[in-house]
């Protein structure tokens, strides 16, 4: 299926669920993250929830993480598509940008090279690894810059589609993609 069907059908998806459903499947998503070996690692980068648009709340990756001591690196919309990846801490003031994306108003950037492990949101993804997302690039311009060992891990609330029939050149495959009921190892 074209990225454009199913960034329309898994949109509907997404916003007929009911809060408790998408509570406990974020909650669930954020318990299937500790089977994978990714913990070993100091900056992991995170997507805050668009509230508005039922993301995955990853405010319980947020409570793993820090209560692992890790670093973690929120994203903020930069021009030309660019992510600038803050880090965050006790002091950093959020706000919504204009797609209700919580964002730091400022804060300590880190290098993407530093960067060891991404969650990244999505609304599809394919038994391939290939994604989804809301077809701005933001992601894929970031995932082509980071180095090849950084881990990326994509967070759904839905299983895979079997095929995403117009992946580009561009398009950086997911290692993992980990939803409510299962793990998607695309590592080997």
């Amino acid at each position: 299926m074209l990225k454009k069907g199913l960034r329309n059908q898994y949109t509907k998806l997404r916003l007929s669920m009911d809060p408790e459903t998408l509570d406990k499947a974020s909650l669930s998503i954020a318990n299937q993250l500790l089977k994978i070996p990714v913990w070993d690692h100091q900056y992991y980068h995170l997507f805050l929830q668009i509230a508005e648009k039922k993301e995955i709340d990853t405010s319980y990756i947020l409570t793993l993480l820090q209560g692992r001591d890790k670093d973690v690196v929120i994203p903020r919309m930069g021009d030309q598509n660019q992510l600038q990846h803050i880090l965050l801490t006790d002091s950093t003031k959020l706000v919504k940008n204009k797609w209700n994306i919580p964002e730091p108003v400022k804060g300590l950037q880190v290098p993407v090279e530093d960067i060891d492990v991404v969650f990244i949101p999505l609304l599809a993804f394919d038994t391939r690894g290939h994604r989804v997302g809301y077809g701005k690039g933001f992601y894929d311009i970031f995932l082509a810059a980071c180095r090849p060992e950084t881990v990326k891990i994509g967070l759904s609330l839905f299983e895979a589609t079997p095929l995403i029939s117009d992946v580009q050149k561009t398009d950086i495959p997911l290692d993992y993609c980990v939803t409510p009921e299962k793990i998607y190892d695309f590592t080997s």
